[in-house]
C-alpha cells in the first residue's frame, strides 16, 4: 500500500465527508481539536459497543477439553449508552469483508481480490472466546512495547518444588490430603513449584485482575485482597493486604519503583463507585499513598467503572468522558484531562514508560462524527499531535504503545483494520495478510480497556499475531510494520493454540495451550533473519494439565525461568475450590 501524502485529507484518516482530491491537502488550518470536526459524548462506559452479556454472568463456564479457557463473563455492562442507543453485536458476522480504509490518501479496501486485515467472523469470536486465552502482565512492562517477557536470567533454580497443592488460605502450605501435582512427572517435563487456590468471593463472581511478577515476589490481586509469594516456593512474601471491598482495577505492570496502584470499590451498593487508589510495593506488600478519584464533570461521566493506565512517572485514572493525572510515586495530582474542542471527551488511555496516548470521540451524531487519537506528554498533559478518524471508523484498542498500532472497526461496513503509526501520529502501513486473528482482547464493555488485548506482541519493526484456532494447532504470523506484509509464520508444535507473550532477547516468547490432558508449553521462537523454528524452554506435566487448562480468563508471565499462570476472574462457586495461581519450573 502506498503512503498517504504528508499532509492528512480534512476528517481524519479513512474516506471522511468531503474528501478534497487524493494528493492534495486542505484548504486552511484544521478546526480546533485536531484535523476534522469534533463529535458529541461516547455511550456510557467510554466508546465502542460490546455484546450484550450472556446469560449466567459471574458464573464460569466449564473449560472444554482440549482448549482449556472458556468465555470470559462480562463486567457491569450491557446497558443502554446515554443518547438512547443499546449496545449492540461486537464486531462483523461471518464473512465479513474488510471494508473501506480508515486512512486518508490510501487505497480504499482490497482491489481485485478478498483481503481481511483483521478478520470477520471468527476474530468476532476470536475477541470474546479466545479473550479467555492467556495474556501477559508482568512488573516490567508489556503493554508499553518493552518485553512483557523478564529476562530469564539463571534458569537453574535451585528451589525445591512444593508438590502439594495448597489450601487457599494465604500461608502458602499444603493439606495433608492434597494432590501430589508431580506425581508422575515424565522426563523432560517441568515442576509444579506450587499451586494457590482462591479466596472465597461472592456467589455473583468477583475480580481477580493482575498478575505480577519480581525476581523475588509473584503478586495477585482476587477479590478484597492482594496478596504476594515467593517465585521459588510459594511461601508468603507478606501477609495479604486486605482491602475494604472489591478491587475494580489496577495498573497492568509495575511502575519503574516495583510499586502497583489499585483501585477499590468505596461501597457494597449499585450506586458505589470506583474510586479508591492504593499503592502497593510488590516485595514488601507495604502500602503507600492512597487517593479519591473525583467525579467526573458530566452526566455521563461516571466513575462506576475507570481504567488505570501507566504512562511515563504518571497514573492516568480514565472515566467515562475525562481522566486524570496523578504523579505514580506521591499521588499527588498533576492535570485533569476534559472535553477538548468543540465536544470532544476523552474516553481511553493506554501508556508506556515513555508516552501516553489517549482517544477521544468526538460530534456523534454529526456530519463530521469521528474518533480522535492523540499523544499527550504524560508529564503535562500537552498535546503533541492529534490524528483524526474518519465518520464510521472507531479506535478500539492499542495493540502497541511504541511503535503505536492501533485496531480500528467499522460497524456499518463490518469491517476491521490494524494499522501502524510513525511517532508523529502519520498512518505508516496497515496489515495486508489474508488471515483471521485471535487477539485475546477479552469482553469489555464499550472501548474501556484500549490496552487489553492479549495475545500481542510486538518490536520496533514487527508485530506478531496468532491466527484463529479453537482447540487445534494455528499459526504465529509476523508482520512489518514498514508496510503491513508477512515477513514469516510458524505453525504451533503441538495440536493446540499458541499465543505471543512478549519479546526477550531477539526472541518471541510464546504459550501453547494446556488441554485437559496434556500440559502447556513455553516456547521461544527466534525473530531475526534464518529460521523460526520454535524451541521449548518449558514443557509443562501432563499430571497437572487439568488444572492448568482450567485456569478461568488466564493471564501468564514467563519471568526468571519460571512460568506463572492465574485467573483473572473468580465464579463464587461454593460446590468447588476454585484455582487462583500456580508457578512452574525446572
Amino acid at each position: 500500500m502506498s503512503q498517504p501524502p504528508g499532509q492528512p485529507p480534512q476528517g481524519g484518516f479513512g474516506p471522511p465527508q468531503n474528501q478534497p482530491p487524493q494528493g492534495q491537502p486542505p484548504q486552511g488550518p484544521p478546526p480546533q481539536g485536531g484535523f476534522g470536526a469534533p463529535q458529541q459524548p461516547p455511550p456510557q462506559g467510554g466508546f465502542g459497543a460490546p455484546q450484550q452479556p450472556p446469560p449466567g454472568y459471574g458464573y464460569p463456564q466449564q473449560p472444554q477439553p482440549g482448549y482449556g479457557y472458556p468465555q470470559q463473563p462480562p463486567g457491569p455492562y450491557g446497558q443502554p449508552g446515554p443518547y438512547g442507543q443499546a449496545p449492540g453485536p461486537y464486531g462483523p458476522p461471518p464473512g465479513a469483508p474488510y471494508g473501506t480504509h480508515p486512512y486518508p490518501g490510501t487505497p480504499g479496501g482490497p482491489s481485485g481480490k478478498k483481503r481481511t486485515a483483521l478478520v470477520a467472523g471468527a476474530v468476532a469470536v476470536a475477541l470474546l472466546l479466545i479473550g479467555g486465552t492467556v495474556w501477559a502482565v508482568t512488573g516490567g512492562g508489556g503493554d508499553d512495547g518493552e518485553p512483557v517477557a523478564h529476562p530469564t536470567g539463571d534458569t537453574r533454580n535451585s528451589a525445591s518444588p512444593t508438590t502439594s497443592a495448597d489450601s487457599g488460605d494465604g500461608k502458602g502450605d499444603g493439606r495433608e490430603d492434597a494432590e501430589d501435582l508431580n506425581a508422575g512427572r515424565k522426563p523432560g517435563e517441568s515442576k509444579v513449584l506450587w499451586y494457590k487456590s482462591a479466596p472465597d468471593a461472592p456467589a455473583n463472581g468477583a475480580e481477580a485482575p493482575g498478575l505480577w511478577v519480581t525476581d523475588r515476589t509473584a503478586v495477585k490481586a482476587a477479590y478484597k485482597e492482594v496478596v504476594g509469594f515467593r517465585v521459588a516456593d510459594g511461601t508468603p512474601a507478606w501477609d495479604p493486604v486486605t482491602l475494604p471491598h472489591e478491587v475494580c482495577s489496577v495498573t497492568k505492570r509495575a511502575d519503574s519503583d516495583g510499586k502497583i496502584v489499585v483501585a477499590y470499590m468505596n461501597g457494597v451498593s449499585d450506586r458505589a463507585d470506583c474510586n479508591q487508589l492504593q499503592q502497593i510495593d510488590l516485595d514488601t506488600g507495604k502500602k503507600g499513598w492512597h487517593a479519591e478519584v473525583g467525579k467526573g464533570t458530566g452526566l455521563f461521566d461516571s466513575i462506576r467503572d475507570i481504567e488505570l493506565s501507566l504512562a511515563g512517572q504518571s497514573l492516568i485514572v480514565g472515566r467515562d468522558q475525562s481522566g486524570t493525572a496523578y504523579d505514580v510515586a506521591t499521588g499527588k495530582k498533576l492535570y485533569d484531562l476534559k472535553k477538548y474542542g468543540t465536544d470532544c471527551y476523552p474516553a481511553a488511555f493506554a501508556g508506556d514508560s515513555r508516552r501516553l496516548v489517549q482517544v477521544a470521540s468526538c460530534g456523534a451524531g454529526g456530519a463530521k462524527e469521528r474518533d480522535e487519537i492523540r499523544e499527550l506528554d504524560p508529564a503535562t498533559g500537552r498535546t503533541k499531535w492529534t490524528r483524526a478518524v474518519s465518520k464510521g471508523w472507531r479506535a478500539e484498542r492499542v495493540l502497541s504503545v511504541n511503535p503505536l498500532v492501533v485496531y480500528l472497526t467499522n460497524r456499518d461496513k463490518k469491517a476491521w483494520n490494524i494499522s501502524a503509526l510513525d511517532s508523529g501520529g502519520r498512518f505508516r502501513a496497515e496489515v495486508k495478510v489474508d488471515e483471521k486473528f485471535a487477539l485475546g482482547c477479552g469482553f469489555l464493555s464499550f472501548r474501556r480497556g484500549l490496552q487489553s488485548c492479549r495475545d500481542v506482541a510486538a518490536d520496533a519493526t514487527t508485530l506478531y499475531l496468532p491466527t484463529e484456532a479453537t482447540n487445534s494447532a494455528n499459526e504465529i504470523v509476523a508482520i512489518g510494520l514498514a508496510d503491513g506484509k508477512e515477513k514469516w509464520r510458524v505453525k504451533s508444535p503441538v495440536d493446540r493454540p499458541t499465543v505471543p507473550m512478549g519479546i526477550q532477547g531477539g526472541s518471541l516468547i510464546a504459550y501453547a495451550d494446556a488441554a485437559y490432558s496434556q500440559g502447556g508449553r513455553v516456547l521461544s521462537i527466534p525473530t531475526g533473519s534464518g529460521a523460526h523454528r520454535p524451541a521449548t524452554l518449558l514443557r509443562n506435566p501432563d499430571g497437572a494439565a487439568k488444572i492448568e487448562s482450567g485456569f478461568y480468563d488466564a493471564g501468564t508471565v514467563w519471568s526468571g525461568g519460571r512460568f506463572f499462570i492465574a485467573t483473572n476472574r473468580l465464579g463464587g462457586q461454593d460446590d468447588s475450590e476454585e484455582k487462583l495461581m500456580m508457578a512452574y519450573g525446572k
